[in-house]
């Protein structure tokens, strides 16, 4: 079939290696992950310069949620690039920004009144959101988990936690910013079992940290991922969010939601945190949002604006073509049944994750939601040593078979497809990734 992977050059080619060797002189190391050089996709599929068609199993690192190219998405960039590219919109005005900010406070979960900030990536949400906590409640500190991934710039980074080499030689970060170990139920920190632990990894925040390090009247907002994500595709049970929620309430302390990687339809909800039955005052939006184009935002409570010029702004966040390119990315969703397909799709992904389970002792633990799903991979399900190597040789052997996945935590892999994959694409790549586990092992 035309629409699963074949290979008729090992990669990365001849042409992909030219390719390579040029990146490898000219571009600066940052996290390049499979030899794979690709020249054009579309739906869940992408081309490689040697002839190689991959499934594409990683939608651009969750951007792509659409699919690659849409043609509507597609259509709405060239149309807007036809008309007009800038004009600045944090100075001056136009109908695609303010159209788009309706429809964003329409889709984010929440009743109330709200408002939108637009950036241009992720991590610059981050900083908005950490802008308008401070400037808003007229506090100084944060909180955030252990494992988490907020972004690369320094304010973001001080909220990361995911992995070492992401912090190392880059102190000191922004001060104010502490961590506790987030909800984990596979690996629990505290060595306890849910639903027996009372949710304790909640709780110590006001039973230990806030009466022995962080003072909770100096907090301004508390950061969580409602599936971390970098950190492991962690997915932490409802009642945990629920008593993250409440904890933040008693002490007048912001919920920011960052939905930069969760959203967008991505869980089978458009947010991951409505799978949690409450509502934070901040969402963090980006890679989803323009299926491809770089634009991201915050959505917030009205009433937390700066309502002061100058506070906070921007040069290209809300760009016009992005921002068309976002307006025709939500009509898609919703026209196509995307977040429907996520869920379905989703839930099929994990079954058939599960069944491969059965079949691999190496596979200690299935979690995700939607079409964001991972497994971890370890060495002996007993003791959960975690098996690294095992996991990276198994994305060698998926991508020389066509299939494209990318890493996550320590030793899982993520499993993010496009919203429009289809149920025998997500058969055709588990049987690569059963075949890439065998070879692996060997």
């Amino acid at each position: 079939m035309d629409d699963l992977p074949e290979i008729v050059t090992p990669p990365p080619g001849p042409k992909g290696q030219e390719i390579i060797d040029k990146d490898s002189r000219f571009i600066a190391t940052t996290t390049k992950t499979s030899p794979v050089a690709v020249y054009k996709a579309k739906g869940a599929l992408v081309w490689g310069v040697d002839g190689n068609r991959y499934l594409d199993f990683t939608s651009g690192i969750g951007v792509t949620n659409t699919g690659h190219c849409h043609p509507k998405v597609v259509k709405a960039v060239q149309d807007q690039a036809a008309e007009l590219m800038h004009f600045a919109g944090t100075d001056f005005y136009y109908a695609i920004q303010a159209n788009l900010a309706q429809r964003l406070t329409e889709i984010a979960p929440g009743k109330g009144a709200k408002k939108v900030f637009y950036t241009n990536s992720g991590a610059e949400s981050v900083e908005a959101a950490i802008k308008l906590s401070r400037w808003s409640s007229q506090r100084k500190r944060f909180l955030a988990f252990v494992g988490a991934f907020h972004g690369r710039t320094i304010g973001a980074l001080s909220l990361t936690a995911s992995k070492v080499v992401q912090r190392e030689r880059f102190v000191p970060t922004m001060p104010g910013a502490s961590h506790v170990p987030f909800a984990y139920c596979y690996r629990c920190p505290y060595k306890m079992e849910y639903p027996s632990c009372d949710i304790w990894c909640a709780k110590i925040i006001e039973e230990v940290y806030f009466q022995q390090l962080v003072p909770p009247a100096e907090v301004a907002a508390l950061f969580m991922e409602p599936v971390q994500g970098e950190g492991g595709y962690i997915v932490p049970p409802s009642d945990w969010v629920s008593e993250i929620r409440a904890i933040c309430d008693r002490h007048g302390i912001l919920m920011v939601d960052d939905e930069v990687q969760a959203g967008f339809g991505r869980t089978g909800t458009w947010f991951g945190i409505e799978h949690h039955g409450v509502e934070a005052d901040i969402y963090c939006m980006a890679k989803g949002m323009g299926s491809g184009l770089p634009i991201g935002c915050i959505v917030f409570r009205e009433d937390l604006d700066w309502r002061v010029q100058g506070a906070h702004s921007n040069t290209y966040g809300g760009n016009l073509v992005a921002s068309a390119a976002a307006m025709a990315t939500i009509e898609a969703i919703e026209e196509e049944d995307m977040v429907g397909n996520s869920a379905r799709m989703g839930a099929h992904l994990h079954k058939r994750l599960l069944e491969l389970q059965e079949e691999h002792d190496e596979i200690g633990d299935v979690r995700g939601l939607g079409l964001m799903q991972a497994t971890e991979f370890v060495k002996d399900r007993r003791t959960k040593e975690r098996a690294i190597d095992l996991r990276d040789k198994v994305t060698v052997e998926a991508y020389k078979r066509g299939l494209i996945m990318l890493p996550c935590g320590k030793n899982s892999m993520r499993y993010i497809p496009p919203l429009v994959i289809k149920e025998h694409q997500v058969d055709a790549a588990v049987e690569i990734i059963d075949e890439s586990l065998k070879a692996a092992k060997k």
